[in-house]
């Protein structure tokens, strides 16, 4: 942990894909980025952790169905919600998690509990009885609209056909917060819906370390389709890359590289100690979004496989 204080960093991520048409357009995906960024940066600012940060911005993330986490998840084969959250607390090296969870508000919740517990991932039977034991009210994520694609996709015998299904393709909606706080330490935080349509049972790859990662010197979510973040190992990847000597640019640009090479699609958001901020991607758009301090910005005007860097 840094002995004086240090400016805080923030970046934040809602899916990657190929196209931003149903989730309202670039400009409405953008306000609601932006909007988590302008809630989340002046408690930073004021002395939140990152862990706490991070946490929140998932929560607020999570309650905006446009995005698939939380409210507004896809609905699985068998027109079911199951969504997974993780949490890892760069400073103390812990990470936590819930796969394939129902009937819970705020996944992220579960995980951060988790983060004092022995048994720091909990599958679905497990995740359901912490949800009663923490006395959360059960709550039903399915919006009309995910209900309706699931009865249409149905109809096609899930052939994923339909345009409206998801804005990108399947597997790929997660929703993201990476923070650095003032005293030096960093967290990040992963939630997601799944793939949508997906085998019962399929376990994304945001409640594993390839998917949300982070040391003392980066942490690093990941979106995309989760079997290509698992197959590289993303998150942790790039985070360890940073913790043996690589800066971040480097790290981002070495794992990219080797992602375009086996033809990988997926995004990936980071920030290490000393503040600098990274967001990359092999998919067409990242919805990305950061705050370096003085400004704020965001990716989704990107070309296609653009890394992009902030000091």
């Amino acid at each position: 942990m840094a002995s004086e204080q240090v400016q805080p960093k923030l970046v934040i991520h809602g899916g990657a894909g190929s196209s931003l048409e149903g989730k309202g357009g670039l400009e409405a995906v953008r306000k609601s980025l932006r909007e988590v960024l302008q809630i989340i940066y002046p408690l930073l600012l004021d002395g939140v952790s990152a862990v706490e940060a991070v946490v929140k911005g998932c929560e607020i993330l999570e309650d905006e169905p446009r995005f698939n986490a939380g409210t507004g998840s896809v609905l699985q084969s068998d027109g079911q919600v199951r969504m997974s959250a993780s949490l890892m607390n760069g400073f103390t090296q812990s990470f936590s998690g819930v796969i394939n969870v129902s009937r819970v508000q705020n996944p992220i919740k579960l995980a951060k509990f988790l983060q004092t517990s022995d048994d720091r991932v909990l599958s679905d039977l497990g995740s359901l009885e912490l949800l009663r034991e923490l006395q959360l009210p059960v709550y039903n994520p399915i919006t009309d609209l995910r209900l309706n694609e699931w009865m249409e996709e149905r109809k096609g015998n899930f052939n994923k056909s339909m345009a409206s299904v998801v804005s990108e393709p399947a597997g790929t909606g997660t929703i993201g917060v990476v923070a650095l706080d003032i005293h030096g330490c960093l967290a990040a935080a992963t939630s997601t819906g799944g793939k949508g349509f997906e085998r019962i049972g399929r376990v994304s790859d945001s409640a594993m370390p390839a998917g949300n990662y982070a040391t003392g010197s980066a942490a690093v979510s990941c979106t995309g389709i989760g079997e290509h973040i698992m197959d590289e190992c993303l998150a942790a990847r790039i985070v360890i890359r940073v913790t043996d000597g690589f800066s971040l640019k480097g790290a981002f640009e070495r794992s990219f590289a080797e992602a375009h090479e086996h033809k990988r699609d997926f995004g990936a958001i980071g920030i290490d100690a000393s503040g600098a901020i990274a967001c990359g991607k092999t998919s067409e758009i990242l919805l990305a979004a950061f705050h370096n301090g003085i400004d704020i910005g965001d990716t989704l005007e990107l070309n296609h496989g653009t890394l992009i860097f902030m000091a």
